[in-house]
């Protein structure tokens, strides 16, 4: 038995499969329009020849890691470096047809992956930035560094693309305020205490990732946390463009992107997944909030 406060969405398919039922995917070509708030059960390299080109303004990939991982009774294994670059340029070239011009691509990696991916990010797109996020969670070694980081490739298909910094600016303490005829100078006191709103580093050290009592978190081994898209939405979408996220897993990718005024399209092999996520994005009816971004602002939990 669960603790009362224990929110994780761990429900078997047995007792699920109605929601999984909402990401049967239809035969033949599919429009943006059928595809459109849609997580599709299928695998990606199925799907992708059949989804809309130059359709999707925003893509996040978070594809498996380049290590063993139990993904719902299916089990990714690690390959040998040259398998793995294979794999994730055989996945790249299909999301190129899928991206429109000005386009914006973020891919994560952990540390390992990274070092075979980066390459090949850079034969298909311009690589603007490598963004590191700390999550507090890692198991320790002794005779190793703790592993607690993990990266996003920021890329852009052509040389113009979207970024609002503005969205994603971060309020911070500040340490010396100093002011200009007796008046705050860029800084604003609240309750005694003085902020700045800064523009964000590609170091991230405010995220939490999901835990048993957060109502985010499922039982999927790798889920990402709503607030760390939630930056990645923010920065490189407007309002009423449309996500694409390829490796959906528990739909973290679509939440968001309901929660903010977005479109998404995603796709999932795993039908358990797919439910989980049909019942997050019910949730996010009523609830629009994200744990750690409020009234506009990124706030450190």
């Amino acid at each position: 038995m669960k603790s009362e406060k224990n929110r994780t969405i761990d429900i078997p398919l047995s007792e699920c499969a109605e929601y999984a039922a909402r990401c049967n995917c239809p035969c033949g070509d599919i429009t943006l329009g059928e595809c459109t708030d849609k997580i599709y059960c299928i695998d990606f390299f199925d799907a992708a020849p059949r989804l809309p080109e130059k359709s999707f303004e925003l893509i996040i990939a978070d594809p498996p890691y380049n290590l063993r991982k139990d993904y719902a009774g299916e089990v990714f294994t690690a390959k040998k470096a040259e398998e793995y670059r294979e794999f994730t340029r055989r996945w790249i070239k299909e999301i190129c047809r899928l991206a429109t011009e000005n386009a914006t691509v973020y891919v994560c990696c952990d540390w390992r992956t990274s070092v075979i991916a980066a390459p090949v990010l850079e034969e298909f797109f311009t690589v603007r930035n490598r963004i590191t996020w700390q999550r507090e969670k890692g198991r320790g070694a002794a005779g190793n560094w703790k592993n607690c980081i993990e990266d996003i490739w920021f890329c852009t298909v052509g040389k113009e693309y979207y970024f609002d910094v503005n969205a994603v600016k971060q309020k911070r303490r500040v340490k010396a305020p100093y002011r200009e005829n007796g008046a705050p100078k860029d800084w604003c006191e609240e309750n005694g205490e003085s902020f700045r709103m800064t523009c964000p580093s590609n170091f991230w050290d405010d995220i939490s990732v999901p835990f048993w009592s957060m109502p985010e978190n499922t039982a999927h081994p790798t889920q990402k946390p709503e607030k760390l898209i939630a930056k990645l939405v923010l920065a490189s979408s407007k309002p009423g463009d449309t996500v694409f996220d390829p490796f959906s897993g528990s739909g973290t990718t679509a939440v968001v992107c309901k929660k903010l005024g977005r479109h998404y399209t995603g796709t999932e092999k795993s039908e358990l997944y797919c439910a989980w996520s049909e019942i997050r994005l019910d949730k996010a009816n009523d609830d629009k909030r994200i744990q750690g971004y409020e009234n506009g602002v990124f706030v450190k939990n």
